[in-house]
């Protein structure tokens, strides 16, 4: 067993198989809440997490254009969510490798391992999912851009917490009611059911950003806001379009008047 919860997120960066991850993610966030990992410690990651032989991965604009309606239209979406998670683990744990050296607190540490084993049990579903579908993860080409936010906010835990759960977590929160109403309407209530596990959880986990970046902003005398706004347009390649999900975003105490003025249509 590594001594220190930094060394043994990295354990996690290093495995390449999904199910490895998700057991080193379960084992490591059972040994931190009942103390058998005590110290935070610190660790250096790798640029990018191991990876499976598959999926295969594209460039963004290279994706094949997901099939509509059925069940083919059903397990590329649930694929794609699948990946989407498995990277969600990493970044869970890129963050305690990461970061943990540079004195953050305990509670950090608890608020992030309670993010990195959601995200593995969510992983878990999925693939369960599929599976009962006739379908694994891996069948299907992934998006590569996934990690290009963590590399490029590698540098700054301040710049990484603005960008992703700020970001690409909280436009999680804008688009899967819809997706829960599409599998819903399609009569497909396991697939929906799961996505609203997902999606309460995740308004627990972009609430967890927002409250470490404020903080983090505050210790270096910083105006939270202003500084969020300002890493956004310097590290986040796209745009944040509307329409947002208000209540979501409320609910995980996200104000618009964070992410109204970076609105484009």
């Amino acid at each position: 067993m590594p001594r220190s919860l930094a060394e043994s997120a990295l354990e996690v960066l290093r495995v390449a198989q999904p199910e490895a991850k998700l057991r080193l993610s379960r084992e490591i966030a059972a040994d931190w809440r009942d103390g058998r990992i005590t110290e935070l410690g610190s660790a250096s990651p790798p640029d990018r997490p191991a990876r499976p032989e598959r999926p295969f991965l594209l460039a963004p604009g290279a994706m094949p254009k997901r099939k509509a309606g059925g069940s083919a239209g059903r397990i590329a979406l649930l694929h794609a969510l699948a990946h989407i998670e498995l990277n969600a683990i990493d970044l869970a744990w890129d963050i305690l490798a990461r970061y943990l050296g540079e004195g953050l607190p305990r509670t950090f540490a608890d608020d992030w391992v309670t993010v990195a084993s959601e995200e593995a049990e969510h992983h878990a579903l999925l693939a369960q999912r599929l599976s009962r579908l006739g379908a694994a993860y891996g069948d299907l080409p992934a998006h590569d851009g996934l990690w290009q936010a963590a590399q490029d906010t590698a540098h700054d835990l301040l710049a990484r917490l603005a960008v992703v759960p700020l970001v690409l977590e909280a436009r999680g929160l804008d688009v899967t009611p819809a997706m829960i109403a599409k599998l819903k309407a399609a009569g497909d209530e396991e697939s929906a059911g799961i996505l609203e596990v997902i999606y309460r959880d995740e308004i627990g986990h972009v609430a967890i950003g927002k409250r470490w970046f404020d903080q983090v902003a505050r210790d270096r005398g910083l105006e939270p806001k202003a500084t969020w706004q300002n890493l956004v347009r310097q590290h986040f390649k796209g745009r944040l379009k509307p329409p947002f999900n208000q209540d979501g975003r409320l609910k995980a105490d996200f104000p618009a008047d964070y992410y109204g003025p970076l609105a484009t249509n």
